[in-house]
């Protein structure tokens, strides 16, 4: 997964950018990845320079908009032209400035990631850190944005093996720069991501394999599999005995239908062999050190 340097631009940055320009400013001062880092930024007549590189004015009339980022993404010439972080396959799928700097993504429309009252990062940080990572291989069942993997590599794991079915998603993180990236010498051994449907996947892998496991599934209304006594079935065979889980859930329809979908997780969990308890905005769970549950598919090879 390799990186596609960019910078980001969001409506207010271009306009700090011309209205420096415009001052006949040399340099402005600023982050265009994200609030992930800041520096100066060189102004010329034809461009500007970040990352080593020289990028290209966006055009007069080009109309940026609020809650946008907007990257220079290569055309069939050779040039870059700006163009919305977003891709419209099945669904549209975009990535969404915050006050926070991390960026979140939209499905249709449909935050992803929680912040309102706290920064996506941060919020990661506090999930993962549930599963004391250190030292330990981990199941990143669900990988989004990256930010429990990135977490997780931050704070000494062993190994983080991620699952992202949404080939869109994985092309925002190749532009994110708060997303890990495989190919960082950082992580070099310590983190695979596969661009794959988890559910299915994980009946390939081997049996108590690994030591923690984070689960963030879409709602329940659009991947109702993840949330199934098979697929919980599954995460006990791969897990070791003790083995810590954070299964994201939040509360949906919970007003309006009375459903309390936290409960009906933990009841599959302990089906499964877990013990779980509501924890955060989902289930925190132990893997029990009895015998496995039956297996749900075929006996996956080692």
């Amino acid at each position: 997964m390799s990186r596609l340097l960019s910078p980001l631009l969001t409506r207010d940055a271009i306009d700090a950018l011309r209205a420096a320009r415009a001052r006949g400013d040399a340099a402005w001062r600023g982050s265009l990845d994200a609030g992930r880092t800041e520096g100066d930024v060189a102004l010329g007549a034809d461009g500007f320079e970040w990352g080593g590189a020289r990028w290209p004015w966006p055009a007069p009339d080009d109309a940026f908009k609020d809650r946008n980022f907007y990257a220079a993404l290569p055309t069939g010439s050779g040039s870059a032209d700006w163009h919305p972080v977003q891709r419209f396959g099945r669904a549209l799928i975009k990535l969404i400035p915050t006050e926070w700097g991390p960026p979140t993504f939209e499905i249709d429309g449909i935050k992803m990631l929680p912040t309102a009252q706290v920064s996506p990062w941060e919020d990661a940080a506090t999930k993962v850190a549930l599963v004391q990572p250190r030292d330990k291989r981990l199941l990143d069942c669900c990988g989004g944005l990256g930010y429990y993997a990135a977490h997780a590599l931050a704070n000494g794991a062993a190994h983080v093996q991620s699952f992202e079915k949404n080939p869109d998603v994985v092309w925002l993180r190749r532009l994110n720069p708060w997303s890990p990236d495989v190919d960082d010498a950082a992580n070099a051994g310590r983190f695979t991501l596969t661009e794959g449907d988890v559910s299915l996947a994980i009946t390939t892998l081997p049996d108590a394999h690994f030591d923690a496991a984070l689960h963030d599934p879409p709602r329940f209304g659009i991947a109702g599999e993840l949330y199934s006594q098979a697929f919980y079935d599954q995460l006990a065979r791969v897990l070791k005995p003790g083995a810590p889980l954070f299964h994201y859930t939040g509360t949906p329809n919970a007003k309006t239908s009375g459903r309390d979908v936290p409960g009906e997780v933990i009841k599959r969990l302990e089906k499964a062999g877990f013990r779980a308890e509501r924890k955060l905005d989902g289930v925190f769970a132990t893997k029990g050190r009895g015998t496995a549950p039956a297996r749900s598919g075929p006996r996956p090879p080692r």
